[in-house]
């Protein structure tokens, strides 16, 4: 009874999260942040991105509420921090210019400059967004309890599902590029912009979703 009751959180946590983390929505969203690099180059950051994943929310479960509390963030502030994070981010994809037809296509960034935006903006916020933080300290409150074994277990099952979900991160990232082959050259730019403004409107109702709980914990009188 105890190990299905843990393992209940697997599915649970994996339908949570996956449309917070948007795998193929965010691997159109790296193209435009990493630009034009050869596959391997993918690859290496799907891995990391994939373990950064991992060990974010690892640490989000086991320390994010005591986190939150020393630093004395609440949960709708991190809403809104977060969202205008995420809209910023979507409006300076959605204002960046194109280079004009006939340019020469600009220096290509060495690959170790690549690779320091893993963590930031790659990972977080990214990948693993404030709505990831919030349903996954969510979660972790609910697998907690005075029954060890079952809190053990259930926090083992959002791991699980965590890993599951890394693996679909990895792979989204890793063949980013040919997703991007698959489309007309004339429609890249404008499915990146699109991308760009779901990310900019994501942000917005990440952060109205923190300033409406502000809101309402107010006084009435």
């Amino acid at each position: 009874m105890v190990f299905e009751t843990a393992l209940r959180f697997i599915p649970l946590a994996f339908a949570a999260l996956l449309p917070l983390l948007n795998p193929l929505g965010s691997a159109l969203i790296l193209m435009g942040i990493v630009g034009d690099e050869p596959p391997e180059v993918y690859r290496q950051l799907a891995w990391r991105v994939a373990l950064g994943m991992l060990g974010f929310v690892a640490v989000i479960e086991l320390l994010g509420a005591w986190i939150l509390k020393f630093f004395g963030i609440s949960l709708p502030v991190l809403q809104v921090g977060g969202g205008l994070t995420l809209a910023v981010m979507g409006w300076n994809m959605l204002n960046a210019r194109d280079p004009p037809p006939g340019d020469a296509p600009a220096a290509r960034p060495d690959v170790q400059t690549v690779m320091n935006q893993v963590f930031y903006p790659l990972t977080f916020p990214l990948t693993v967004g404030p709505g990831v933080i919030v349903v996954v300290l969510t979660l972790s409150a609910h697998a907690s309890g005075p029954d060890w074994p079952a809190s053990l277990l259930a926090h083992a099952a959002i791991f699980v599902a965590a890993m599951l979900l890394a693996v679909l991160v990895y792979f989204s990232y890793a063949y980013a590029p040919r997703l991007n082959r698959m489309l007309p050259v004339h429609a890249v730019s404008g499915v990146q912009r699109l991308i760009s403004f779901i990310l900019l409107c994501i942000g917005a109702q990440i952060a109205w979703g923190g300033v409406a709980t502000l809101l309402g914990s107010l006084p009435t009188h």
